[in-house]
């Protein structure tokens, strides 16, 4: 435990209810070469002279080949996808006239690194300045769900609980088979070069708060971070926002699938935030366990087997799904999502992003043909 001295309270400011808020991180390619393209610079020109009314909800994000599109506080995950879509529409009438497209997806399958130009902004550079080559290789896309808890004293039991969810969440958003002109031989690439970052990847199991604010104290002591947003962690508390930040899955191509991997977040925290209250212990895993789990989705997707508890017992991931889904049946309609819910089977059956791409990389053999398909999927 760190010493008194060095531990500063966390006021999580709670939330009456479970709502939702989502990040989700979109590239920029040219229409004609589908290499990521560094245009936000001019798309943010656009969208400051155009005088959107979306504006306070497109962000940029740390290279400029790279928009966020972020919901408002939303109620349900229906609500969420149309504050989203409103924000798309208006996003896609800019990327026409710049001749440039949107692109969802963990990774782009042949991009370089040494081509992309860093956002203007202190953060970025000193977080480049400290990561150097590793920093540098990010390019990647993600989906961020947070949702609302009630009180503070559930969020760390929350986490660990959905830390056992968390191979089910990456496989099935699992986007980034292909890095640099190369198959991976993975199906989440993205999950594997983001943890290389200082402060990222699996979180911490604590099991209170003051746990949680004396690791806090520490980082901030040592320099190893100036501000609670810098902890970077898969999973995260946002006690500004009063929410758990669930940021396991990969980039995702369009609404649909978003919809599905948002209303299967909603519905296992708020399952495991009802089961706290109602005085059960949650489940967790030792964290080596979860540690495996997430190399074996990373690398399996779908087909990966999972490990389910902390006896060891494991399943094929989407034989557990199944059970899940139904599981969660009646929370989801509690939440209203019930539709959003039951179409997370959809994505089983059609196969996940990182599948639907090797398909299309083995019949054409272009990686411009995948980033090809991959835009032609947003809506």
């Amino acid at each position: 435990m760190a010493p008194a001295a060095r531990i500063a309270p966390i006021e999580f400011h709670a939330s009456a209810a479970p709502t939702l808020g989502v990040e989700w991180e979109l590239a920029l390619v040219d229409r004609r070469t589908r290499d990521l393209v560094n245009a936000a610079d001019p798309l943010f020109e656009l969208i400051e002279a155009r005088g959107l009314t979306r504006r306070a909800h497109i962000h940029k994000e740390l290279l400029r080949n790279t928009v966020e599109l972020v919901t408002g506080i939303c109620r349900t995950t229906g609500e969420a996808m149309d504050d989203l879509g409103a924000t798309l529409a208006q996003v896609r009438e800019l990327t026409d006239e710049l001749g440039i497209d949107l692109y969802g997806a963990g990774t782009h399958p042949f991009a370089e690194w040494s081509s992309q130009q860093l956002t203007e902004g202190h953060r970025y550079a000193e977080l480049i300045e400290r990561t150097q080559w590793w920093g540098r290789q990010m390019l990647i896309w993600g989906v961020h769900v947070h949702v609302g808890i009630s009180h503070r004293d559930k969020v760390l039991p929350i986490l660990s609980g959905l830390l056992t969810y968390y191979p089910h969440l990456l496989a099935l958003s699992a986007s980034s088979p292909m890095w640099a002109g190369q198959e991976t031989g993975y199906a989440s690439n993205r999950s594997m070069m983001f943890q290389q970052l200082p402060t990222a990847g699996l979180p911490f199991q604590f099991h209170e708060w003051s746990e949680f604010e004396a690791f806090v104290g520490d980082q901030r002591t040592t320099g190893i971070i100036d501000n609670l947003t810098e902890i970077r962690w898969d999973i995260r508390p946002s006690p500004h926002l009063g929410t758990i930040e669930v940021r396991v899955c990969d980039g995702v191509s369009n609404r649909r699938e978003l919809a599905a991997l948002v209303a299967l977040t909603h519905c296992l925290v708020v399952d495991l935030d009802q089961r706290l209250t109602a005085g059960e212990e949650l489940p967790s895993m030792a964290p080596w366990l979860v540690q495996e789990n997430k190399w074996r989705a990373a690398r399996y997707g779908l087909d990966a087997i999972v490990i389910l508890d902390s006896d060891c017992n494991e399943r094929l991931v989407t034989d557990d799904l199944a059970d899940l889904l139904v599981r969660l049946a009646p929370v989801a309609e509690q939440l209203g999502c019930a539709e959003e819910l039951a179409s997370v089977a959809d994505i089983v059956a059609a196969g996940a992003s990182y599948q639907r791409q090797h398909v299309v990389h083995q019949r054409t053999g272009d990686l411009r043909a995948v980033v090809e398909a991959v835009v032609a999927e947003l809506d």
